[in-house]
């Protein structure tokens, strides 16, 4: 009598399947991961040698048409209620931290001023640049 059965199970395990959904996947992180910026609102900053740690703090961001944005909002705020804005976003922070982001070819009068407030309210500045 012959017990063997007709349909063997191969051991054998084919791998070129998940090579094609890890080349799949590869593919289409590199795509979304340009597609990320780190700011909604689109600034050529100045050059400099330095380095602009990327953490949780308050931004305020100054455009070539001198309007003011805090943390990336899309809507401007006036010149005259920056303060204002600045020590209501900042109210809860135990050590509060101020990050200007000039766009190249902005007057120093307004980093000198946005600067100005933040010594008054007693924040620490970083200045945003992009590297050489």
């Amino acid at each position: 009598m012959n017990f063997r059965g007709r349909n063997k199970v191969n051991p054998q395990f084919n791998m070129s399947s998940m090579t094609d959904i890890v080349f799949l996947l590869l593919i289409f992180f590199m795509i979304t991961s340009t597609l990320v910026t780190t700011s909604a609102l689109d600034i050529i900053l100045p050059k400099a040698s330095g380095k602009t740690v990327n953490k949780k703090n308050t931004s305020i961001t100054i455009k070539k048409n001198l309007k003011f944005y805090l943390n990336d909002s899309k809507s401007s705020t006036p010149e005259s209620r920056v303060e204002f804005a600045l020590k209501a976003s900042i109210i809860n922070l135990k050590n509060p931290v101020l990050v200007i982001r000039a766009e190249e070819g902005v007057p120093i009068e307004k980093v000198v001023k946005i600067m100005d407030i933040a010594n008054r309210n007693k924040f620490k500045v970083i200045l945003a640049v992009r590297p050489k």
